[in-house]
Parts: structure tokens; sequence; C-alpha cells
């Protein structure tokens, strides 16, 4: 893995165009397993877990065009399942190969996801939604062995949790089940909308997207299109936070600030002044110290657990104290301690964070863990004293596209050493 050599103190200010979402094309990529025509998708943003799905998919004997958007042709798939292990475990979208290949080989026999080490993430409601709809489905030695007879069966599923990885397994499995299925306590989140929007264009009929209740009518078959996946919301949040932390000012283009209401609720109440357009939102500090503010993870539209790192930083530096509750994930503090190495003054009990907010960070050799902890320790050694060393960068290019570039281009000085 690299590493990430950064200057600071800077202050971060400028343009920037927000990429496509990597939380709505991973879903889409694996949904597009469901149809034998050609699709086109447009704003897939450059990520090293693309990049896997896309290898799983050339494993698969999938035809691809990678240039300004993706081009998929999975009119024919194999039936060797000897899937490399290392990228099946190296992300934990690779669950939602199940449903597709359920639906078009009528089995399936992988390894168990991976993906970040951010606390326990079960499969056990995927398993027990399929088994719902009709799948044989069970887990041996660490792998996921499936099958089904014929096709899957619309059945009425009331989500004794809600989650959005399971809520996308039934979608994909419900596309062409016979007669109705219906999902109660269903994910809400715009990713979500983003996928059902896809397929509705390809020819599912599904209502209720962003809301707790999903129907999906069984279809006989999809057709190929066009599709432009929706901007990355956490991408967003992370470079308004940026300039939060900086004291500085910052326009994020090409994003829906609709999807952000409760992170730019928080903000303002930080003492950032907030504009929003259609497809645009800015932030400025206007050279003051934002102020400490308590948040609570939850599922959307409450504050998303993928902010929650960035937040914390930004609390760390905030005047006063706050309070900050993870609700989803029991492992996303692990970055913690690597802020507290930098000055920073937090304490953990259980599920909370406890920020007393100092007035500067100085530099450390520091290590990611996850996604969304790495980036809060990129954001950290950019309004820190000195010099710091960030190790394991891999983790970032997870999830944000270009991001030494577009971080350089707001005033950032950062070099990545491979």
């Amino acid at each position: 893995m690299g590493k990430f050599i950064i200057k600071g103190p800077v202050k971060l200010k400028g343009e920037i165009n927000i990429s496509g979402s990597k939380n709505a094309a991973l879903p889409i990529l694996f949904a597009s397993l469901l149809i034998k025509e050609v699709i086109e998708i447009k704003n897939i943003p450059k990520l090293k877990d693309i990049d896997i799905v896309i290898k799983l998919f050339l494993h698969l004997g999938v035809k691809i065009k990678n240039g300004k958007s993706l081009i998929i042709n999975a009119s024919n798939l194999h039936t060797d399942f000897n899937f490399p292990q290392n990228l099946i475990k190296s992300i934990r979208a690779s669950i939602w190969l199940v449903s597709p290949l359920l639906v078009r080989l009528k089995k399936i026999h992988m390894s168990l996801p991976g993906g970040c080490s951010i606390g326990m993430r079960p499969i056990d409601l995927h398993i027990k939604y399929l088994q719902k709809l009709g799948a044989n489905i069970y887990i041996k030695n660490n792998c996921i062995i499936a099958s089904i007879d014929k096709k899957f069966k619309g059945s009425h599923i009331i989500m004794e949790k809600n989650s959005v990885g399971a809520t996308i397994s039934i979608i994909l499995a419900a596309i062409y089940a016979k007669n109705i299925t219906i999902i109660d306590n269903a994910a809400k989140e715009p990713e979500i909308k983003d996928l059902i929007n896809f397929l509705n264009i390809m020819g599912a009929k599904i209502k209720g997207a962003g809301t707790k209740k999903i129907i999906i009518q069984g279809v006989l078959k999809l057709k190929g299109g066009i599709y432009t996946i929706m901007d990355d919301r956490i991408e967003t949040g992370t470079f308004l936070i940026a300039a939060a932390i900086s004291k500085g000012y910052i326009i994020c283009k090409n994003t829906n600030p609709k999807n952000l209401k409760i992170v730019l609720k928080k903000l303002e109440y930080t003492g950032a002044e907030i504009k929003t357009g259609k497809n645009w939102c800015s932030i400025n500090m206007n050279n003051k110290r934002p102020k400490a503010v308590n948040i609570i993870t939850g599922p959307y539209p409450n504050f998303p657990t993928d902010m929650q790192p960035q937040f914390t930083l930004l609390n760390c530096i905030s005047s006063g104290y706050s309070i900050v509750q993870e609700t989803i994930f029991e492992n996303r503090f692990l970055y913690i301690h690597q802020l507290n190495k930098m000055g920073a003054k937090i304490l953990i009990d259980n599920n909370k964070v406890f920020c007393q907010g100092v007035t500067s960070l100085y530099s450390s050799t520091m290590k990611a863990t996850d996604l969304r902890a790495s980036i809060s320790l990129v954001l950290a050694a950019c309004i820190a004293t000195g010099i710091t060393t960030i190790d394991n960068i891999d983790y970032i290019d997870r999830g944000y596209e270009n991001i030494e570039k577009k971080l350089i281009s707001l005033g950032a000085k950062i070099k990545r050493i491979k």
C-alpha cells in the first residue's frame, strides 16, 4: 500500500466537481447482471472498488468497455464460480452477486464477502430474506452455497432491521420473481432510489422508492439503455467538512444538496454559512473557528454513519464539548487514537465519543484503518502543524476519486508515495 506525505496547516478553499456515487454505482453495477442487453452507465467514479467489480464481471464472462462511461454486455455468463477469493473478500458489495446469479444461473458458490474493518456486518438478513423468496441458501466453510428452482417467488417481507444491503439483495432477487414482492421497513437512502430508478428505466416495475414500503411487480425481461449515476453525497459532505475545519470556503458542484439536509443543518450549527442551489452547495467559515455539535448516526434521513469520522474530526478542533454517538457499526472509532496522537482530546465510551475541542493539531505518523477514517486522517493532516505521514492509503482510493488532485486544487500540500 502507498502513503501520503502532507504538510500543514493550510486553509482549503475553491471549487470541486463531485464524482459519481460509489454507494449507488456498486448496486447498479450488480443489477446490470440481470440484463442481457447492452447498457451504458455514465458518471461512474474511478475507484478501486469499481475496478474490483469489473474484474469479477470479467471472470463471469461479462464484456466491458471502460472509458468515459462503462458499457456492459452481460448476455452470456459463465457458470464457473471459482472467483478469486482476494476480490470477493476485499469488498462488502460482493454479497450482491448472489441475487442476480441465482436469477441468471440458478446457483452460486462463493466466499463470504469482506470490506472495511468497522465492525460486525453479518449477512444473515440477506440469507433469511432470499430464503423467503424461494432460495436454497446456507453457509459452509466460510462460503455461501445457494441454488433456486426455476424462479424466485414474490413474498411480503417485513425487515426486522433497516438494512441497505439486505434491501438491495431483495430488490435484485424480486425483479423477475413470480407475483409481487413487498418490502416493509425498507432502507430509504438516496442510493436505493437511484438503483430503483435505474431498474425502472430498464423495464422493472417498482414503486415506493424513498419510502419504508417498496412494492416490486415481477417482470419477464429487462431491456438495455443508458443511465447516469447520482452524485456522491458523502464526498460532498467530506469537502464541506474540509472547509469547516480549515476555516475555508468551498463550493461543491454537480451535487444535490437535498440529499444532505441533516449534514448541512449540523454544519450551520457550527457557525458555517451554507448556501445551496439546484445542483450545488457551498460553505464559508468566514475565517471563524467552528462550534462543537452533537451528532447521532442512523439510517437515512438521519445523520449518515459514513460522515461520522469526518464530523468527529470537526468536533475535535471546535470550540466547546460534544458527544458523537454511533448506532450503525460498533467498531467505527478505530481512528480516534490516531487523532489523539495529533493532540485531540477524545474519549471513547462504548458507542460514544466525547470531544473536548482543541485549538490546533500537530503532525504525526499514522496508519489508515478503513475508508472514512482514512479521509478524516488526511483532512486532519491538512490542518495540523508540521509534516504528517499516513500509511495504508489504498483505503482512500476505494471511495474517493483523484483525492490528492482535488485537495491540491483547494490548496493542500499533499504527495503520494507508492
